[in-house]
Formats: structure tokens, sequence, C-alpha cells
């Protein structure tokens, strides 16, 4: 019995963690999980991104992200690039939940 609770637990903690949404922006590259660029234009974009008012919005890796005050909350760190070379990923704010998703599927490993 205490087998099956314990693998339970661990099942249910891993899932969790899987959402991977809570964003900290860090000041340097060098701290950052991923680099990101913010694209000027929607069909630049290899995400796109809403930002959501409370954590408990957020989806499994689909381009809601909840911003955390401290870098402990945070599921992933992220650095803003200043150029689009630099970067990891390219992404675009949305302005409407419904439309954030992932337009290219090749880096979204980065969000796990």
């Amino acid at each position: 019995m205490m087998k099956i609770n314990f693998f339970l637990v661990f099942f249910l903690l891993l899932g969790f963690k899987s959402n991977a949404q809570k964003i900290y922006a860090v000041d340097y590259a060098s701290q950052a999980d991923v680099k990101v660029f913010v694209a000027d234009y929607q069909s630049q974009a290899d995400l796109l991104v809403y930002k959501v008012h409370y954590a408990s919005q957020l989806g499994k890796n689909d381009g809601n992200w909840f911003y955390v005050k401290y870098k402990s909350q945070a599921d992933k760190t992220i650095y803003y690039c200043e150029y689009a070379s630099q970067a990891d990923i390219k992404i675009y704010f949305v302005e409407y939940k419904s439309q954030s998703k992932w337009v290219k599927d090749k880096n979204k490993h980065l969000f796990y």
C-alpha cells in the first residue's frame, strides 16, 4: 500500500511540473533556461504568448505564461534578447488567451 501511495504522489507531482509556464525574466543570458526574442509581427513567431493574470489559468505548454515575482517560483527563466539571432525562440504577445499557441513545434521541448 505504501508503494502505491508513493508512486501516485510521484506521478502527480511529475504532472504538475510539466506545465512549465511560470516564467521569471532574468537580467543576463547566462542565467536563463531559454533566450527569447519578441517579434514585431505574429508571422515571425515560434510561439504566441498570452500573459495570464493568475497561476490557476495556466495550461500545459500552450503559450499561456504567468510571470512570478521570484526566480525560485519559476518553472522556466527567460532572457529577452535584443536580436533574433541570439534567441532560442521567437515569441509574439497576443491580446486574447484563445490566440496563444505554438506556431512552430521544433522548440516546444524548451518549455518542458
